[in-house]
């Protein structure tokens, strides 16, 4: 059994702000022990609950965070960019059996402890076949197309939540509560590797690959706060104006989506001034 672990940062236990999880920032290196230790967790139940292997794939920013020195030596860790699934990569390669998104957040424009999606500004919502869509919710329909069913998600309550309506069959772990956007009761490290590394264990036995189910086509629609970015983002073949601020496109899968998705963003990204965005 080889689980995959797709490990983004903001739903990590202690984060709540933007120092918390921008490299190089105040809070980032205090921080990064405890993200290392949510994955960690994670990885130690898998073994627990009989996995052969465990990838861990970088997921937040510059794909470079975790403390690799700190974690089980039986893992192995994807860091870096620049990857042709970004937060999925190595789903692709054929050989996972489960997935597991650790420190997942809510998407652009939800109630959530730094909520966002790809870009932490800039995008004020993003709208999967008229659903609005967290990366949970994109990235789950991206393994699918590969017959990897989500096994596991941490985050804060309201990432759970959000989880239930694309992973339903997923164990949960709540490793915060949402107060505001930058603000949450945090539960300490040592609880919340605690009841990672117990939902891991237990969610290994939902690890099962299966037939990946035809659900195309998907139209991915992306709002962002100023009218000059929709028009930058129409450089991106097929992504078209759909409103003053909204660009959509469609694709046959999500595997062609999620990649014009990361287009449209690093488009978007680059035309951001610095004073009005």
């Amino acid at each position: 059994m080889k689980i995959l672990v797709s490990a983004d940062m903001e739903g990590a236990t202690g984060v709540t702000w933007p120092e918390d999880v921008i490299p190089g920032a105040s809070q980032w290196e205090r921080c990064r022990g405890m993200f290392t230790s949510d994955v960690n967790a994670a990885v130690l139940g898998f073994f627990d609950g009989g996995a052969d292997e465990v990838m861990i794939n970088e997921a937040h920013a510059t794909m470079r965070n975790l403390l690799l020195d700190k974690l089980d030596a039986r893992a192995e860790v994807l860091t870096g960019r620049h990857k042709s699934l970004s937060m999925v990569e190595g789903v692709q390669r054929g050989d996972v059996d489960g997935i597991a998104f650790v420190g997942y957040h809510t998407g652009a424009g939800a109630e959530g402890v730094l909520a966002h999606t790809y870009l932490a500004n800039s995008i004020t919502g993003v709208w999967l076949n008229g659903i609005r869509a967290s990366e949970g919710l994109l990235n789950a329909q991206v393994v699918a197309e590969y017959g990897v069913p989500v096994i596991l998600v941490t985050g804060d309550d309201l990432t759970c939540v959000d989880a239930a309506g694309y992973a339903p069959g997923a164990v949960t772990v709540a490793v915060k509560d949402h107060v505001s956007r930058y603000a949450a009761v945090c539960r300490t490290p040592a609880r919340t590797a605690a009841d990672i590394r117990a939902a891991a264990k237990q969610a290994a036995g939902l690890a099962v690959r299966h037939d990946p189910v035809p659900r195309g086509p998907f139209t991915v629609e992306v709002e962002f706060d100023a009218e000059h970015l929709a028009l930058a983002a129409t450089v991106v073949p097929g992504a078209e104006r759909s409103g003053e601020r909204r660009v959509a496109y469609t694709t046959e899968t999500m595997y062609e989506g999620i990649r014009a998705f990361k287009a449209v963003t690093t488009v978007v990204a680059a035309a951001v001034e610095e004073q009005y965005g």
